[in-house]
């Protein structure tokens, strides 16, 4: 069992507690902001003994600053000294995997100990994005054919193509054929049962996005521990679940915060991908009865209120799904509604304030 995959949880957190950063844009600011917003969240993420903290990987979203993972993740690295970092996920069909070897090679080479590689079939946008990152005009092409791309991906990290490979003489750096190195350990993402039975099969740790695909988490992570077979990596499963949560000192701005992820998530199912609105434009916004049924439903899987509140809601999603970790992604216009909820938080739980030591 590798200790570079399983946290410890302080506090009197039951789980080790972590974040997902999606970058997000508000209304009336920049990706500049954005950018350095998710330095000043990794950076009191480590103070207060969050786990890892991971960037997501999304396209051509107005409202998300977070395409290019690896750049974000250099940058991270080079504000932090123990946090976890890594991807959450990067989208693999998107992507030649000598490149993914070769960039996330250079991230451990950055800080050793400390990359995770988030992998995800999805293209992370819509089919017309997909169909330019993959050159192809059928999407859906790369995603089929993920399992041979993961492999000749892990073969690229450990530098352990067989001979007669037609990979055989081809180098990852940096990487293994530079000297021995540790490499960062890969986990699947996913939404539904494809990517949680090809992690339980190949030992792997896995991460289900709860945040938006919560009627499919039980089960998902059900299969992933039935279809669980040991391997170098996990002598016994490790799931973690992203979960949307906001805390704020009052349960009105809690709600008032959260209701602007749930009208940019309106838009965007409804093909009119923006910035983040203010709560000012949320609050005034018009809802049809039809999109009032979309936004109760999606904030029904929002953990939001009091820091109480919101701790009470994760340990009951904890306990429901019987998850590992939890990775909390706070979605709302402005970077010091999601600094707040991450501290909120980590009060909550009775987190350290300070540096955690090296594990």
């Amino acid at each position: 069992m590798s200790d570079t995959i399983r946290g410890t949880a302080h506090g009197d957190s039951p789980v080790p507690l972590s974040v997902l950063d999606l970058v997000t844009v508000g209304s009336g600011r920049t990706a500049t902001q954005a950018l350095a917003t998710s330095v000043e969240i990794t950076r009191l993420a480590e103070r207060r003994g969050y786990h890892r903290h991971w960037v997501a990987e999304h396209h051509s979203m107005p409202g998300v600053a977070s395409s290019s993972p690896a750049v974000i993740l250099a940058h991270l690295a080079a504000h932090t000294r123990r946090i976890r970092l890594g991807s959450g996920g990067v989208m693999l069909p998107n992507h030649a995997p000598l490149v993914i070897a070769e960039q996330f090679g250079t991230l451990e080479a950055f800080a050793p100990g400390r990359i995770d590689l988030g992998l995800g079939r999805a293209p992370g946008t819509d089919g017309a994005t997909a169909a330019a990152l993959r050159r192809t005009q059928d999407p859906g092409e790369g995603a089929d054919d993920f399992p041979r791309q993961l492999t000749e991906l892990t073969r690229f990290l450990d530098d352990d193509f067989p001979d007669g490979h037609p990979y055989a003489r081809i180098h990852a750096v940096p990487g293994p054929v530079q000297g021995p190195k540790g490499r960062p350990p890969v986990w699947l993402l996913g939404s539904s049962g494809f990517s949680a039975r090809l992690a339980g099969t190949l030992g792997l740790p896995f991460a289900f996005a709860h945040h938006f695909s919560a009627r499919n988490t039980i089960p998902a992570l059900d299969l992933y521990r039935d279809s669980f077979r040991p391997s170098e990596v996990l002598d016994a499963p490790y799931a973690l679940i992203g979960v949307s949560a906001l805390a704020a000192d009052d349960p009105r701005e809690a709600r008032r915060q959260v209701l602007t992820g749930a009208l940019s998530m309106l838009r965007l199912r409804t093909g009119r991908p923006g910035l983040i609105p203010t709560p000012a434009e949320a609050e005034a916004y018009t809802f049809s009865p039809a999109e009032r049924d979309f936004v109760s439903g999606w904030l029904a899987n929002v953990v939001h209120g009091t820091p109480e509140e919101v701790r009470k809601g994760l340990d009951e999603l904890r306990e429901r799904t019987g998850a590992d970790e939890l990775m909390i992604t706070a979605n709302a216009h402005g970077g010091e509604a999601r600094l707040r909820s991450y501290e909120l938080i980590a009060d909550a739980y009775g987190l350290p304030d300070g540096v955690v030591p090296e594990q």
